[in-house]
């Protein structure tokens, strides 16, 4: 795993590094996330690895489960839909707050990330089946720019808990619809964003996401990953 600069505490490299491997999908669904194995990988303490665990775990990239400790979470589990459920709720009425609020500035910023957005890659490689880091990272910036001038800081901060809170299925849901037209969906979002058309906006995000959602309803591991016992 790649090593981050000098004057990095361990507890941080540790974290980023675990933290990484789970989103890469170096851990399958269910894969238990031992803390003596990964203090050891690690070269840092058990009470280190645990509490790298446990930001995890608020994070919904790791499962706390009694008398097993932690785990990855399952492709298929009922959480992702609640998320889902949640974005569906809130997202598309941000949109359009955004839309009747936004200036020309917020406009320009659509615009932008939606260009860095169309012109990064989803995958480093051909075969890879989860989302490169910084399509990942454009693609959060994207959605973010589009609900920005919603103008309610309370609704910002639940965005981007339930964002972090939904990034490992999202990663997961690239292996369960592979012939996804990623590019036709956010274009179609920018477009109806800029061109002030709230409820058709907020319709196609609703839809947006709800894809993503269906493509783990009935998943109980991504494509190629059998499920392991923790």
């Amino acid at each position: 795993m790649a090593e981050h600069g000098r004057g990095v505490a361990p507890s941080v490299r540790a974290y980023e590094s675990l933290r990484a491997a789970v989103l890469h999908g170096e851990f399958r669904p269910g894969q238990a996330l031992k803390p003596q194995e990964l203090a050891l990988a690690h070269g840092v303490s058990l009470a280190v690895v645990r509490e790298c665990l446990l930001r995890l775990v608020g994070e919904g990239l790791a499962e706390r489960l009694p008398n097993r400790g932690f785990v990855v979470p399952q492709a298929g589990d009922a959480r992702w839909q609640v998320i889902a459920e949640a974005r569906a709720a809130i997202e598309p009425t941000m949109l359009r707050m955004a839309i009747s609020r936004g200036d020309l500035e917020w406009e320009t910023r659509v615009r932008a990330a939606h260009h860095r957005l169309a012109r990064t890659p989803p995958f480093e490689r051909d075969d890879d089946v989860h989302f490169s880091d910084a399509w990942a990272a454009a693609h959060h910036a994207f959605h973010r720019a589009l609900l920005d001038a919603c103008g309610n800081d309370v609704l910002l901060d639940t965005f981007e808990r339930l964002w972090t809170a939904s990034e490992l299925s999202r990663r997961w849901s690239a292996a369960s619809t592979p012939t996804r037209d990623y590019l036709a969906e956010h274009r179609r979002l920018e477009q109806l964003a800029l061109s002030r058309q709230g409820e058709a906006a907020a319709a196609a995000l609703a839809d947006h996401l709800a894809v993503t959602a269906a493509a783990l309803a009935d998943q109980a591991t991504p494509a190629g990953h059998p499920p392991e016992d923790a």
